[in-house]
């Protein structure tokens, strides 16, 4: 049976930075999002019949990925590269211990926390998510639900309160692809106030498993278990006539038993106690006020205004992303993105799919997918201030480090490290990888996913010496694989793979893709420059990257994605990995190097769109971004924005008409609309360098430049203020419509900069 429900006027509906809808989540695609960078839940905000959807970074399923290891290759790689520079084009299909296609361990749902009403929901109702707070409400007449995933205590919040109410509470394991041999347990124990929940899942044919517990705090009322007759499908709680009801959610993954009693206990000290500050204080008030300030103080950092319609502004989610065209929409969907980036990373950064799902069955089995996506998501994070974000980057590096090691070993060789393309967050060995992907053969992995940490420190002006180590490991890599020269005497990357592509004459392993030319001299360089106390290394490794070969441009005028002579593009592909020297790095830019620019910009105008995948558009956006082209960046972002890709969540889809959950381009899209307003290098500040049309006026708050400085920007159609707040007394060079000029900048003192109409 529908419910019909009366939506609150608009006028008093839309929070400063949130989003909301008149009617509760039916798809769980459409459900509203918190998250601590662990624990994520979905909040679907119905009164009759609440789900709260628990999911966790830890939650992998096995599969056989747990015990992969990487091929060991390292023998044959010699005449591999014989073969290759011989002009055998498809010689690299053989180089493979002939295995099959391995995934790593899927992304996968807890449970659902399900909560039934028996009393017939209606009237006015109103669904929210305040992302200053990390709190999802829903409200209608005689019942309010507030739940977040607090930051400080690692816990899901779900608070209800209305006038007696009457309720059945069960944990419910059954969400869509769940395996059909999962063996599941319930258990429910009534206590003085209220009660403890548990399920426990082991997956099929393992020990491993997880434990799902809630504690239950109910006010007022009656409670007993769930009576015989009752439209619960499993053990539960049933209560009668409270006046609230406090429920506490943690999920642990883990081998054999959980102590339940130390769970219970773990989620009991979360309340306030009968002593000190938080004697007096309501559960609910001392958990979210524990919690409100590392999620506050991170979220307001930045923040985004355009010249937009207060009306469009009012508007639900679901009819602010019709409007494609609308201000509006940008500013909420900046604000969006930075909430659920915040929010999905903690312990680890965002998977394909954030830190949410409510599938088993999760795409690409919901992975860090390492060759594009993942520092497209975090692409941000540097600049919007969200150092949280950039740590657990970090996280998920250092602590694989000893897996890349392997890889280098086990399929090259050598010392030093290689990244995997995949990761399901336990390992980083390469064992993904197939003939139409050979990702094992991906060398430029560990340059890229450490790029966003070498912007962190160029940000903050310091050098985090676990960054240094790990270049000093890539180099090393560097100097055991770059053996094989040409004629010319230059150094060859063989065998090369450009992530996904291959070329259009040859087989996918090659020979001097422009992103591992371009990976090879950044890591070289970057670690020398990282470790000027030990010059024998640094000049070694300096001399290396002078030996790579240039760029090369093709008949086509277009910057080749394969440098190697005799090797034809591929243009109609979704990733634009041979753009990497343009984006993120700034080895290819307008200024310095404007004949490769052009060349770079001849490339993006042949790129394809392939199957319109949302990384691919706003990958596109942000190269054309550090080339300047507005209208290249409006174009792509337009193809977002008007291709159905955002769930009335915001949280997006890979494909058009949200088709596929996937966190891209509402985690990337906030940097694109960054680029287009500020960049910054070391030693340079570009301000308004790709305006698209659609944003002629605004104001940018809180941005993070690499030469240490936080800026704030506004601009209109007639002048433009910059107010630049620096950390480190430097010199920089100003770019802006009108020129090049030198901007000296000195520590502590503010400098106020006014351009004329542009």
């Amino acid at each position: 049976m529908t419910t019909a429900y009366t939506p609150t006027t608009p006028a008093t509906a839309y929070p400063p930075h949130g989003t909301w809808e008149p009617a509760p989540a039916d798809r769980w695609e459409d459900a509203f999002l918190s998250g601590n960078g662990r624990h994520g839940a979905m909040v679907f905000g119905d009164p009759n019949d609440d789900r709260v959807i628990v999911t966790h970074h830890t939650l992998v399923r096995p599969n056989g990925g747990e015990t992969a290891r990487p091929p060991k290759l390292a023998d044959e790689l010699p005449a591999l590269q014989d073969r290759l520079l011989a002009g055998e084009l498809t010689a690299a299909e053989g180089f493979t211990d002939g295995r099959e296609l391995q995934w790593v361990q899927p992304f996968h749902p807890g449970f659902q926390v399900r909560l039934r009403r028996s009393a017939p929901a209606g009237g006015t109702y109103r669904r929210s998510v305040d992302f200053t707070t990390g709190v999802v409400e829903a409200e209608c007449e005689g019942w309010r639900s507030r739940v977040f995933v607090s930051r400080a205590d690692d816990v899901i919040v779900q608070y209800v309160t209305g006038r007696g109410l009457t309720l059945d509470i069960a944990l419910d394991h059954r969400l869509p692809s769940a395996p059909a041999h999962l063996a599941v347990g319930h258990g429910t124990v009534l206590t003085p106030d209220g009660a403890l929940l548990s399920l426990r899942a082991r997956y099929p044919g393992s020990e491993r498993a997880y434990t799902g517990m809630t504690l239950v705090i109910v006010d007022g009322g009656r409670t007993t278990l769930t009576p015989p007759g009752l439209h619960i499908e499993h053990p539960g709680l049933h209560i009668e006539h409270a006046d609230s009801v406090l429920l506490l959610t943690r999920v642990r993954r883990h081998t054999g038993e959980l102590d339940a009693m130390a769970e219970r206990e773990g989620l009991r000290q979360l309340l306030p106690s009968g002593e000190g500050q938080a004697a007096g204080k309501d559960p609910y008030g001392h958990l979210l006020e524990r919690h409100l300030d590392p999620h506050r103080t991170a979220y307001t950092r930045a923040s985004l205004t355009l010249d937009a319609d207060d009306t469009e502004r009012a508007l639900p989610g679901s009819e602010l992303i019709r409007r494609p065209d609308s201000p509006a929409l940008l500013e909420r969907l900046f604000a969006a993105g930075r909430y659920h980036l915040l929010s999905a990373a903690g312990m680890l950064p965002p998977r394909l799919v954030g830190l949410w799902t409510g599938d088993w069955d999760t795409a690409w089995a919901g992975a860090f997918t390492n060759d594009a996506n993942l520092n497209l998501q975090t692409a941000s994070a540097a600049a919007a201030a969200l150092p949280e974000v950039t740590e657990a980057h970090a996280a998920l590096i250092h602590g694989q480090l000893a897996d890349w090691r392997e890889n280098a070993r086990a399929i090259f060789g050598a010392r030093g490290v290689v990244a995997p393309p995949h990761s399901d967050g336990e390992t980083g060995l390469t064992y993904h990888f197939s003939r139409e992907y050979p990702l094992h053969l991906w060398t430029a992995g560990a340059d890229w996913l450490l790029k966003p940490l070498v912007d962190h420190d160029e940000t903050s002006g310091t050098r985090d010496p676990r960054t240094a180590a790990a270049l000093a490991e890539i180099a090393l890599f560097y100097e055991d694989f770059l053996t094989r020269t040409d004629a010319d005497g230059q150094l060859v990357v063989v065998p090369s793979y450009s992530p996904e592509n291959r070329p259009a004459n040859a087989s996918w392993g090659a020979i001097n893709a422009a992103m591992d030319l371009s990976a090879a001299r950044h890591a070289l360089l970057t670690a020398a420059d990282y470790h000027p106390d030990q010059p024998e290394r640094a000049d070694r490794w300096r001399a290396l990257a002078d030996r790579l070969p240039p760029h090369r441009v093709n008949a086509d005028g277009a910057l080749a994605e394969w440098a190697w002579p005799g090797l034809d593009d591929t243009y109609d592909h979704r990733h634009l990995s041979h753009l990497y020297g343009v984006w993120p790095l700034d080895e290819i830019n307008p200024y310095d190097t404007p004949d490769l620019a052009a060349a770079a910009r001849r490339a993006l105008e042949l790129r394809g769109s392939e199957n319109d995948s949302a990384h691919g558009h706003l990958h596109h956006a942000l190269v054309a971004a550090r080339l300047r082209d507005g209208e290249r960046v409006a174009h792509a972002l337009g193809e977002v924005l008007k291709g159905d890709f955002f769930h009335n969540s915001l949280m997006s889809a890979h494909y058009p008409n949200r088709d596929v959950y996937n966190a891209d381009a509402a985690h990337t899209l906030p940097a694109v609309l960054l680029e287009m307003l500020v960049q910054s290098t070391p030693d340079r500040l570009v301000l308004l360098p790709a305006l698209p049309a659609m944003c002629p006026a605004g104001r940018l708050r809180g941005v993070r430049t690499r030469f240490g400085a936080e800026l704030d920007l506004t601009w209109s159609p007639q002048e433009t203020t910059a107010v630049i707040r620096p950390t480190r007394t430097h010199r920089v060079e100003l770019r802006t419509s009108a020129g090049a000029e030198p901007l000296d900048l000195v520590a502590g003192e503010d400098r106020v900069l006014t351009l004329g109409p542009r």
